[in-house]
């Protein structure tokens, strides 16, 4: 349901399994979601806690995401690096991020980034990691 600015879900139909009922709801969420209301409605995690799927997100208008797409550990050494994509809205596209501070690692990122995170387009706080419910 729609009144102004505020949005709230309201069931109008039973449980499907169909294509028709799921573009439906798709609809809705990409009309109606964007960086300003998941900024808010992700739980934050501690980079160390960092899992594939997990998101660096600033709300706003602009505002911007990256999703992280893949992990991976030295077993010797335990460092950890992940690999970050991201895409614009509408989300047509997803392109894989370069890492511009570490080109020796590029596109893997260190897990001990620091307290910033630089991608090629943006930069984000370490308490900037959040992950979907």
């Amino acid at each position: 349901m729609v009144n102004g600015n505020q949005v709230n879900w309201v069931k109008q139909a039973g449980f499907s399994t169909d294509y028709d009922s799921f573009r439906k709801y798709l609809d809705i969420v990409f009309a109606y979601a964007g960086t300003a209301s998941l900024a808010k409605e992700m739980k934050p995690v501690a980079v160390e806690e960092m899992r594939i799927g997990d998101v660096f997100i600033q709300g706003g208008s602009p505002g911007h995401c990256v999703q992280v797409v893949d992990m991976a550990e030295n077993k010797s050494t335990g460092e950890k690096l992940f690999l970050l994509a991201q895409s614009y809205m509408p989300a047509q596209d997803i392109q894989i991020l370069k890492n511009p501070r570490h080109e020796e690692l590029s596109p893997w990122y260190p897990l001990g980034f620091g307290d910033t995170l630089h991608t090629p387009e943006w930069e984000f706080n370490k308490d900037d990691l959040k992950r979907f419910e």
